[in-house]
Order: structure tokens, then C-alpha cells, then sequence
């Protein structure tokens, strides 16, 4: 299984929110380059970047900071935070990113989400924020009609390779990650699952990785001290 250390972008700083507040915001480091320096040397290979600005007004205000995390490091980057149009994932493209991941827009605008795909093939995922059952959007402030299931067999009928699935509740809240969910998906679906929100120890590395899961996102554990990321990585092996 695949660890995705997670840098959250807001003012091209690296900071947490908690439940997707935004009221709630924690900066950890003034210099996300140096963080993703740091996820590099722990033995990382793969970064989970999100714009939080791009999630909330769909423009693209970190993409500098973006360019330098695919200059300077060697990490395979992906990145999702508002991502609603054709210009935008080839922006990301052209400099370098790995994988574009499609949020709102997947779910709001399906000929762009086909298209997409159809394009970019697996350099398009998916990021499904799930709220009580359904798909969130827009930053996490409103929740669809669709429900969880419903979205993802559509994702799986028209080809989406790996999609990032979000527990919101659980999300930065250090209360340990939604094992039963991810089992159920794991066990439905043959895309690339990533779980990401509320992973908050070894344990729930452990447990994840026995569900032949494709990835786990590491955010806020890793910056409080809860889980060493090398140690991670190991586990995840």
C-alpha cells in the first residue's frame, strides 16, 4: 500500500483544517516545499497536494508552490482543490503533475468528468468527500443528491482508475479512520482506492493495508507527532 503524505495549500502555506472548516485552520509550516523536502526524505514517493483556496473559488493560486514540489523533489505529485475545468487540469499537466484529482466537478459536470478520463486516462482521479452518506461538494460546504454507492459504480462504469475517498467526519479529527467503509469499497470495487481522512496511527495503517487498499493519505497525524512517516511506509510495505 501506497502512504500519500498530505500538504493542505491555503496562501501557499502548509496548514490543516479540522472537519473542513475553514474557521478552523492550523498553519504548520510557512514553506510547503520544505515539508515535502522532509516527506522525501522519510522515504515517501508519492504527495497528496490540495489547493484549498482552488476548492473553495476554483482558481489555481498555489501553482507556483505546485511547480516547485514537482521541480525540486522526486515525489510523484497529485493534486485536487478546484479543478473545474479543461484549462486547469492541463495546467497541471504541463507542469508536471502525476495525477489531477476532480472533485465538485465530477460530480456536477459529468461530460467534463468523461472527458477527462477519455484525455487524460490515469492521470485523472477522482476525490469523493462523503458526508453522512453522500457525495459533498464545493470544499465540503454542500452535500449532493448522490449517495456514496451511487457514484461510485458510476465512476467504475465509465473507467476512473483511482479515486481518493474522504470520511469527512472523521477527517483531522484524530479519531481513527472509517476501517468499515474502506473495507466495503475494497471489497465492491476494482478501482485504485485511496483512504484518506481521520488516519491517525499505526494500527489504522495496518488495518488499511490488510484490506489490499491502493494508498492512505498521512495529514494531520504526521504533523502532531502521531505517526512517524518513515515507520508508516515501512508498515505499509
Amino acid at each position: 500500500m501506497l502512504i500519500l503524505p498530505a500538504i493542505d495549500l491555503y496562501e501557499k502555506k502548509a496548514v490543516r483544517l479540522y472537519k473542513g472548516d475553514y474557521d478552523n485552520m492550523t498553519v504548520y509550516s510557512e514553506n510547503p516545499l520544505e515539508v515535502a523536502h522532509d516527506f522525501e526524505n522519510a522515504g515517501a514517493t508519492f504527495i497528496h497536494l490540495v489547493d484549498l483556496e482552488g476548492a473553495k473559488f476554483g482558481t489555481t493560486p498555489n501553482l507556483d508552490v505546485v511547480r516547485k514540489i514537482v521541480e525540486y523533489t522526486k515525489l510523484d505529485v497529485e493534486i485536487g482543490g478546484g479543478i473545474r475545468d479543461d484549462e486547469t487540469v492541463q495546467k497541471y499537466i504541463d507542469i508536471g503533475v502525476r495525477r489531477v484529482i476532480l472533485g465538485t466537478a465530477a460530480v456536477t459536470d459529468d461530460a467534463f468528468l468523461r472527458r477527462c478520463v477519455e484525455r487524460y486516462k490515469d492521470s485523472i482521479a477522482v476525490g469523493v468527500d462523503i458526508k453522512d452518506g453522500f457525495v459533498a461538494i464545493k470544499g465540503w460546504t454542500e452535500k449532493s443528491q448522490l449517495t456514496a454507492d451511487e457514484f461510485f459504480a458510476h465512476l467504475s462504469e465509465i473507467g476512473v482508475k483511482t479515486v481518493i475517498c474522504t470520511d469527512i467526519s472523521k477527517d483531522g479529527a484524530m479519531k481513527g479512520t472509517n476501517r468499515e467503509l474502506y473495507k466495503e469499497l475494497s471489497g465492491k470495487y476494482s478501482m485504485d482506492i485511496v483512504a484518506s481522512g481521520g488516519v491517525s496511527d499505526l494500527e489504522d495503517i495496518k488495518a488499511l493495508n490488510e484490506m489490499n487498499l491502493y494508498g492512505a493519505i498521512v495529514g494531520k497525524a504526521y504533523y502532531i507527532g502521531a505517526i512517524n512517516l518513515k515507520e508508516a511506509i515501512e508498515v505499509a510495505k
